[in-house]
């Protein structure tokens, strides 16, 4: 008998379904099917591609009351924001069909040749390993550009997720455009890996932890398969002493609560200026009171549980070092006595380097504040880490907080008086143990299609 496994609602704690893992031949008819598919898919022309790109979007919005519903029970996110989700994905798929042919024109050169310029083909089968926060995000927002260069996906899902998979999965064998494009294995993370050496996948894009990232990156690099690696982050929001603090601490504080504070380029670390820092703390408790957790299923529901008890013990030890270490708990911080992952909102204060809550990526509803002297100390402060993913600067003076988030402040992607946010119109991705490569925009196609140099003489 096969391996199976189940999956639990988190916010009751009780088993959802069972599912098996993939057998040895399941895995090996689903490359089968890649590799055919792909061949026929890359002999479309870009308008082509992008026509079926379109009838993806208006697939996913048909379902979108179903997916939302689906990623509510598995992995507790708010029906709400399980919507706006899925809006997103079909978003992007449409911005895609809109402007992928515009990236994947050749580009003119002149030399000495009759006629020399850049082309960009397909690589092939991209395997994508991904994880469970934005079960449909993460997936969509990458085979997107992949489909759009002419490449199809395997996906290999958080196990925690398996139904959000396979729905996802169910969507591209209904209607004979899409059949093929996703392929779908469940498979435990080490057999994920071993994919990575087969010569059916031509490159991987990975989203999930930076220690699973290094794994990843190892097989990858041993097999000298292109890939893209998007990975943890402790996002730093410098507060000046001149921003607009009511301002600042809502986005800070909505964007800190947002997905149950399990996001990558959730704020994690709020450096304030000591002149306003009593006020800042004060308005972020206040504001972070009036968030309470509700079955996600409801509507109005703006808070649910973390996605496993596992994950949710793992943040409270994070939070009871850091106390241990001088850190001081404003509010939260106890796990509440009931059955699922739940864990209310929490704020640490007085949070210095050498703590957990400062070095490692607290990945849930805590928010942290650490007191800054002046503005150097603060960007030192900010990028005292071994992350950058994203990063803001809040100040009224627009122009020289452009200025300090394009040239001091260490990390992909950095705002200002915003809250940072994935958009396809922009190249996302991190520096530093954040990863390496990009997704979204024109970059996000470039990633997973072969630059090729065309010269006639």
């Amino acid at each position: 008998m096969n391996p199976s496994y189940q999956t639990i609602n988190p916010a009751t704690g009780e088993a959802l379904a069972t599912y098996e893992y993939s057998t040895p031949e399941t895995v090996e008819q689903a490359l089968k099917t890649a590799i055919e598919t792909q061949k026929s898919w890359a002999q479309k022309s870009v308008a082509e591609r992008c026509d079926v790109l379109r009838r993806i979007a208006d697939v996913l919005e048909a379902k979108i009351p179903e997916l939302a519903r689906e990623a509510a029970l598995e992995m507790g996110k708010p029906i709400a924001q399980g919507r706006a989700e899925v809006e997103k994905c079909v978003r992007t798929f449409r911005w895609y069909a809109d402007n992928a042919e515009g990236f994947l024109q050749p580009q003119m050169v002149q030399t000495e040749a009759l006629k020399s310029y850049v082309s960009y083909q397909p690589l092939g089968v991209v395997l994508a390993v991904m994880p469970w926060n934005y079960p449909f995000w993460q997936v969509f927002r990458a085979l997107a550009p992949i489909l759009s260069g002419g490449n199809v996906m395997v996906l290999k899902h958080a196990s925690n997720v398996s139904g959000c998979a396979e729905m996802m999965a169910t969507l591209f064998q209904e209607e004979e455009a899409l059949r093929g494009l996703l392929q779908m294995v469940l498979l435990p993370g080490a057999e994920a890996e071993k994919l990575i050496a087969r010569p059916e996948i031509a490159a991987v894009t990975f989203t999930g932890s930076t220690a699973v990232g290094r794994k990843i990156a190892s097989a990858a690099g041993q097999a000298l398969k292109p890939h893209v690696l998007e990975l943890g982050g402790s996002d730093p929001y410098v507060i000046l002493a001149d921003a607009d603090i009511d301002a600042a601490v809502a986005i800070c504080a909505n964007t800190r609560m947002g997905n149950c504070g399990q996001s990558c380029i959730s704020p994690k670390r709020f450096i304030v200026a000591k002149e306003i820092l009593e006020e800042f703390s004060g308005k972020m408790a206040a504001v972070l009171e009036g968030f309470t957790f509700s079955n996600p299923l409801e509507e109005g529901s703006s808070m649910g549980p973390m996605a496993r008890e596992d994950l949710r013990d793992e943040l409270h030890e994070q939070v009871e070092r850091s106390i241990a270490a001088g850190a001081k708990l404003a509010l939260g911080g106890k796990i509440p006595e009931k059955a699922g992952a739940w864990y209310p909102p929490t704020l640490l204060t007085d949070v210095k380097p050498g703590m957990p809550a400062f070095d490692e990526e607290l990945f849930g509803p805590v928010a942290v504040i650490i007191r800054a002297e002046d503005e150097a100390d603060a960007f030192r402060l900010a990028n005292d880490t071994i992350y950058g993913l994203g990063g803001a600067v809040f100040s009224r003076d627009r122009d020289r907080a452009e200025k300090l988030a394009r040239v001091v402040l260490q990390a992909g992607s950095c705002f200002v008086n915003d809250a940072v946010h994935s958009d396809p119109r922009l190249p996302f991705g991190g520096i530093k143990d954040s990863g390496y490569g990009r997704e979204l925009s024109g970059n996000g196609i470039h990633q997973f299609v072969n630059i090729k140099t065309i010269y006639v003489q």
